[in-house]
């Protein structure tokens, strides 16, 4: 473990910046204006003294520092529009340790110089393809000394008045001190462009993987729905098989042999496809195929976007040093935006999926009139019937399936690269790779929230056909299920879904990670 490349004291860091505060008071009156702060940038002919927007950024960073005790640790705000030397030396004392992190996380080989090398693989790992005549503005704006490799106390001095944007110094000092024409307007304003596309990026790919998914086990969720609907102990997949063929005597009124008791899956495979052929096993299929596109987009997009917040929240300069803590929060709030993104989607899925595959009505005609029989029993209310069951299941999901494929990548890669000496961005993860780590990341959130998903599933499907009871809510639906089906059948339709689950979150990071790199993303 290497030790932090600042070695100043704090008394050193204070009487650094008490110098600097005062190049900036001229009027020494002890406070700090907007306007005061752009002369003294101008005067010092600072990269970013064009750009009203940049100063402005940087001035409020000061203004809405907190006033921090150290020594309590109890943060407040001024929010006033000039700032003091406690707010300026809090604000720089933040920065300094961000920046220290910062240079860490460059300086790869911990030798306390940074390379032009060093300078572009880190802005490759953070999603930039800069060219070599870009890393050596960046390179030459900071090497002030000419020395041909970058010091910590010249890294620090180069980023201190750099606006910490979408969660990196080093990248905003980049675009800045290259004048990118596509993140610097042409009145010296930051746009973000590259990073609206970037998001897109993010959006799309997680979109096309959920769709690929989704479509290569539709079978398998066509089956996991009928077990969950059906509330006969005989497609549970708890009961035991003595107790499956004596409810079959009692029920043919003759002696079954043990031979011909079938398992629930080949039950239930059998039934839907005596009930509609091959097509039976897609039914719905379309509307998942329409629900699941905005789906996964947003819960790939939404984690990678929370990943960036909580950058911010824990001062740290890229995702590779989030807290495993963070992470999964992360994945959770991904997945709690997917879930109510399509939601009315969902349910409606749900209740076409539960319709008599008998009846005279089918196709687009099917779906439009169970959305017109929905909307007359319960309006738009009875499509998020089940929402804030769905959201305490989904939440927890979605950390420990986004969640764990990260921690699993992450050790992965750290573990290659040190085995082989080389930077982790030289360290690609192999595909068979991801589908195990997806599987198993997979595996291990579905059944951990099965019995959510199966009540909730329930309170969405009630009604119908293949489920015709009715709840008041989720206590209520948790009550009967386990009053009818006993406690195993929280559980009914289990293995089919962890059938499910493996190939499609295996197949959709495969897609994933595949379509980031593609789309440069990576």
């Amino acid at each position: 473990m290497s030790l932090s490349p600042d070695r100043s004291s704090n008394q050193q860091k204070v009487r650094r910046h008490k110098e600097l505060f005062d190049r900036i008071d001229t009027a020494h009156c002890g406070e700090i204006t907007l306007v005061d702060f752009e002369k003294a940038m101008e005067r010092a002919d600072h990269p970013l003294k064009d750009s009203a927007f940049a100063m402005s950024e940087i001035y409020n960073a000061f203004v809405n520092a907190p006033n921090q005790d150290h020594r309590r640790g109890t943060p407040q705000t001024t929010g006033v529009d000039h700032i003091d030397f406690a707010q300026f030396n809090n604000y720089l004392m933040m920065a300094e340790d961000q920046i220290a992190k910062g240079f860490q996380e460059v300086d790869r080989d911990h030798d306390g110089r940074i390379t032009k090398k060093d300078l572009k693989s880190y802005l490759i790992r953070m999603g930039v393809k800069p060219t070599p005549a870009e890393v050596s503005v960046f390179f030459n704006s900071i090497d002030t000394k000419g020395q041909g490799y970058i010091t910590f106390d010249s890294f620090r001095d180069g980023l201190l008045l750099i606006p910490r944007m979408n969660g990196s110094r080093i990248r905003t000092a980049f675009r800045f001190f290259n004048d990118d024409l596509e993140n610097i307007s042409s009145d010296g304003d930051v746009t973000i462009g590259s990073d609206i596309r970037k998001n897109v990026g993010f959006f799309l790919a997680g979109g096309l993987s959920g769709v690929v998914s989704r479509t290569c086990t539709a079978p398998l969720d066509r089956v996991k729905v009928f077990l969950i609907a059906r509330t006969d102990l005989n497609s549970t997949l708890l009961t035991k098989r003595e107790a499956i063929q004596r409810m079959a005597e009692e029920k043919e009124h003759h002696k079954v042999p043990t031979k011909k008791i079938q398992s629930p899956l080949v039950r239930a495979a059998r039934t839907i496809y005596r009930q509609g052929g091959l097509k039976a096993f897609y039914t719905g299929n379309g509307l998942n195929v329409f629900k699941v596109f905005p789906e996964s987009a947003m819960k790939f997009g939404s984690f990678e976007a929370a990943k960036r917040f909580m950058c911010t929240m824990e001062g740290v300069e890229d995702e590779t040093q989030l807290s495993r803590a963070a992470t999964y929060i992360s994945g959770g709030i991904g997945g709690v935006c997917a879930q109510i993104t399509v939601y009315p989607i969902d349910t409606l899925k749900y209740r076409l999926q539960c319709a008599s595959l008998e009846s005279d009505v089918k196709g687009t005609s099917l779906l439009a009139q169970t959305a017109k029989d929905m909307y007359a029993e319960g309006g738009l209310r009875l499509f998020y019937r089940g929402l804030l069951v769905g959201l305490g299941g989904m939440f927890p999901y979605a950390a420990m399936d986004l969640g764990t494929f990260t921690t699993l990548k992450r050790w992965y890669i750290r573990r290659q690269a040190a085995r082989e000496g080389v930077s982790v961005d030289e360290v690609s993860l192999p595909n068979y790779l991801v589908l195990t780590m997806g599987a198993t990341s997979g595996t291990f959130g579905a059944s951990m929230v099965y019995p959510i998903n199966l009540l909730r599933t329930r309170l969405q499907a009630q009604g119908t056909y293949a489920h015709p009871y009715h709840y008041s809510g989720f206590f209520d639906v948790a009550r009967q299920t386990v009053k009818r089906e006993g406690f195993q059948g929280l559980y009914k339709g289990l293995l089919p879904n962890l059938a499910k689950v493996a190939p499609a979150v295996s197949i959709s990071y495969l897609m994933y990670e595949n379509l980031k790199k593609l789309f440069g993303l990576e």
